[in-house]
């Protein structure tokens, strides 16, 4: 006969939250390459203060497709479509200091390009 060891209730540990913030930065532009050289410049201004940068992280590309016909009056089968490819990135920074946050508000990118941002 083989004996079942019962298990005790020990007292659960809680673990010690840290004061962790972090800085989610959200890219997004129509221009891949706009929206890859906007992320190298906020990784660089971020190193350059000694930050903790988490990624890129490159997220699903948004496509919306229009579709329109050709002609007005008798060619319904003639149709043409067009699309708008959205492409975004993610970009965490750990335990952000002011200067970072300075730093990150007056830098300049290209138009086309726009930085959602997050505190958490």
């Amino acid at each position: 006969m083989v004996e079942k060891k019962k298990k005790t209730a020990s007292p659960r540990e809680t673990p010690t939250p840290e004061a962790t913030s972090k800085l989610r930065l959200r890219i997004r532009g129509y221009d891949h390459k706009l929206v890859d050289s906007s992320v190298k410049q906020i990784i660089d201004t971020a190193l350059r203060f000694e930050a903790q940068v988490v990624g890129p992280v490159p997220l699903p590309t948004d496509i919306k497709k229009f579709t329109v016909n050709r002609s007005p009056f008798i060619d319904k089968d003639s149709r043409e479509q067009f699309e708008m490819r959205t492409h975004k990135r993610i970009l965490d920074i750990v335990n952000p200091n002011p200067k970072i946050v300075d730093a990150l508000t007056n830098i300049s990118l290209p138009s086309g390009v726009s930085v959602d941002v997050k505190m958490t």
